[in-house]
């Protein structure tokens, strides 16, 4: 029933459409939720953060005739190998954090994907939704929705000062994160990204790497979002989200301008040798391969490549991961089993679209 989450590694949000899908890969809200009078999950044992994910698959059976939600499926986390947890999360499904520990611990998640609900991570629910390009109104809109329709059920633990109350108090108000996953080759290619995004903070948002919290930007991909949800109404802060977006698309097009007019050859250099390894190279580690794609993606929208989509590119994502060539070999790989298995796919990838 849920083989399918592990076994496909495209999502509706690698889809490469929405607006500004050449710059910005996705767009993102969370929402922290947690149910009156029931301890933090980190307080919890885990028999009482099974009652926790059981309430909360109760109240989705109770919202069933609602078409927003009704595809829906419950998993318990526990259920699941250590790999297709990792998979969820390579496919920005669940956190890290969510796929440590199984034990207690749940998610909902919708057909196409767009929708996950953690259950028991930081916060009783987290409430997700994932759209491709910059849609960060449509994305949210839909959040909103869901969590009314879950809020209609359950007692939300709500202070009429301080908004929704959350594990973390930093999320304390509105619980609402909304980000963007953005690529921005043109502004490190320039040498202007770290001041660029050094800036964002005086803004009030904070700038991550490909997987959230604690991890490194690599390929060229930069994870933007709101610092603050406490004083500011959820309008607010994606409309300030939306502002910093923009100016940043403006600054890399700007950018990537300037590549064109005054090192075309280089940049066409660059990324013609970036495709030539991808397409013949015989062992590929993954910080490689995310640099070689960040070029060929950048060629692809410049026009520099015309044999492979953003679609493709975006689902690499996924598909160059770890969890996910183990998953697709059927067994554990060592290290430079798994290079070698990353070269073979993005290979076969690549060519297929050429033959195509």
């Amino acid at each position: 029933m849920f083989e399918k989450f592990f076994s496909q590694a495209s999502s509706k949000w690698m889809e490469g459409t929405g607006e500004e899908a050449d710059i910005v890969i996705s767009s993102r809200v969370r929402l922290a939720r947690n149910i009156s009078a029931i301890p933090f999950p980190h307080l919890l044992q885990t028999t009482e953060a099974k009652k926790v994910v059981a309430m909360i698959y109760e109240a989705l059976q109770s919202l069933q005739s609602n078409e927003q939600v009704k595809d829906l499926t419950p998993v318990y986390l526990q259920d699941l190998q250590p790999i297709e947890r990792s998979i969820l999360v390579d496919k920005h499904l669940i956190s890290p954090q969510h796929a440590e520990e199984a034990g207690g611990r749940g998610l909902l998640i919708s057909q196409d994907e767009d929708i996950s609900i953690l259950i028991n991570e930081e916060d009783h629910l987290r409430i997700q939704c994932l759209y491709s390009g910059l849609e960060l109104e449509k994305v949210w809109n839909e959040a909103s929705q869901v969590d009314d329709l879950f809020e209609s059920v359950l007692d939300f633990a709500f202070d009429e000062k301080l908004g929704y109350l959350t594990a973390c108090p930093t999320n304390v108000g509105t619980g609402l994160r909304a980000s963007v996953m953005m690529h921005l080759p043109a502004l490190v290619m320039t040498n202007q990204a770290t001041r660029v995004l050094a800036s964002l903070s005086q803004l009030g948002m904070t700038v991550r790497g490909l997987y959230g919290e604690g991890t490194e930007a690599t390929g060229n991909l930069f994870q933007i979002s709101n610092q603050v949800t406490l004083g500011r109404s959820e309008e607010e802060i994606i409309s300030s989200l939306l502002v910093v977006a923009k100016q940043l698309i403006d600054q890399e097009r700007m950018a990537r301008h300037v590549l064109l007019k005054e090192t075309k050859n280089q940049l066409e250099d660059q990324v013609c040798r970036a495709y030539g390894a991808l397409t013949h190279a015989r062992v590929m580690s993954s910080q490689e391969s995310m640099s070689l794609l960040s070029k060929v993606r950048l060629g692809i929208d410049v026009g520099i490549i015309k044999t492979a989509s953003l679609q493709t590119m975006n689902e690499m994502l996924v598909l160059t991961r770890p969890a996910f060539l183990q998953k697709m070999k059927g067994k554990e790989l060592s290290p430079f089993e798994r290079d070698v298995q990353r070269a073979t796919m993005i290979r076969e990838k690549l060519l297929d679209k050429i033959e195509k």
